[in-house]
């Protein structure tokens, strides 16, 4: 079968579908792999490295999306490459569709066959592919919180850790899912004082095992909220309900009453955001005000480490990628409910439910549509 990977051409994504490990994998099992020229280079892999690993550079995107029977990338294909994208072709990429109508209607257009990072499952219901970047995001949002907390970013002009006699900073992370572990991660080893606030009790019982007492475990249920958010210095937005819009659980009557100069960094930005002042920014412009609290919500942001994100990401991509290359998609998703979970879009048809829900757009269940 016949890949293809082009360079991405978000703003500020240095991240690329494959690695040089990865396509000489595929090369090695037969299937001809086409990449853009310097599509990796900002993650380090430059066009010799996927050479020696038998990939063929081709020097623009449009010939890529003509000649590819799969298309393998990080982000969601952008308006121009949507006009490219031809029926019947494999799209494999991260979607995240519920926020993006026009996108939506763009792929429903096209007839191709859209297959999102973010919504296939494992066998124990969770997300595998999302997982990995869920988890640089998660580190990466303590970060940014930190640098945004300095006075010349607009922040409080606090440090994460106070300094001896000096309280911590108060960190306050919405979902105890793979994105608010690893922000735990950071926070807790910066020494701040770590609120983590889930539904359900048996994940925060988990998460207090992990880290015991360094942090605060909060059943959502039984928190105040407007409380909690009044009085945090960061507040860390990871809550995600898979495929579908993310929940707006903080208002903007909450973010009012934020300290001046406090920090929200939205990690569900790429699902619409769980704050109800978010609007997604990039990484060359990563924040903004809202009554004089620093929003940090930029929609890439594992893309600010491409090395970092390309090679996890790989190693949760390639095997679905293998499976659909060596027997087609049909087989492929036919046999596996987990990856038949991840077809958002099939020949003109939403096969997502929360992407159909969230855009009001007919739903055809992904097994039926193969029959068709």
């Amino acid at each position: 079968m016949i890949i293809g990977v082009p360079k991405e051409i978000k703003l500020q994504e240095h991240r690329i579908g494959l690695t040089p490990d990865s396509v000489k994998i595929l090369h090695e099992k037969g299937h001809k792999v086409i990449i853009e020229t310097n599509g990796g280079f900002e993650a380090g892999f430059t066009d010799q490295d996927y050479q020696n690993a038998g990939a063929i550079i081709y020097k623009d995107a449009k010939t890529i999306f003509n000649d590819s029977e799969i298309i393998v990338k990080v982000k969601e294909p952008q308006s121009e490459e949507v006009d490219m994208i031809r029926e019947d072709q494999i799209i494999y990429t991260y979607l995240h569709l519920a926020a993006a109508k026009k996108l939506t209607e763009g792929l429903i257009k096209s007839k191709s066959i859209c297959i999102a990072y973010e919504t296939v499952t494992d066998s124990n219901g969770r997300l595998p592919l999302l997982a990995p970047m869920s988890a640089v995001a998660g580190r990466m949002s303590v970060q940014a919180g930190a640098h945004s907390l300095e006075k010349n970013q607009k922040g409080r002009g606090l440090l994460i850790g106070g300094a001896p006699g000096v309280e911590p900073a108060t960190v306050v992370i919405l979902g105890g899912g793979v994105v608010g572990e690893n922000a735990a991660v950071i926070a807790t080893g910066m020494k701040g004082k770590v609120y983590i606030v889930d539904k359900s009790r048996q994940r925060l019982e988990e998460l207090h095992k992990k880290f015991g007492d360094k942090i605060i475990p909060s059943e959502s249920g039984n928190t105040d909220l407007k409380k909690l958010v009044s009085e945090c210095d960061l507040l860390i937005g990871g809550v995600l309900i898979p495929g579908a819009s993310a929940p707006k659980l903080v208002t903007k009557e909450m973010i009012k009453n934020m300290k001046r100069g406090s920090v929200v960094v939205d990690v569900a930005i790429d699902q619409g955001g769980c704050v109800e002042t978010s609007k997604p920014t990039t990484h060359a412009n990563p924040t903004y005000l809202v009554d004089e609290v620093v929003h940090y919500c930029v929609a890439n942001m594992p893309g600010g480490v491409p090395r970092t994100s390309t090679m996890a990401l790989n190693k949760a991509t390639l095997p679905l990628l293998i499976k659909l290359a060596d027997q087609g998609y049909k087989k492929t998703l036919k046999e596996n409910k987990n990856y038949l979970a991840g077809l958002n879009i099939y020949k003109g048809k939403v096969t997502f439910k929360g992407v159909a829900d969230a855009l009001n757009l007919s739903y055809t269940p992904p097994d039926s549509a193969l029959l068709d």
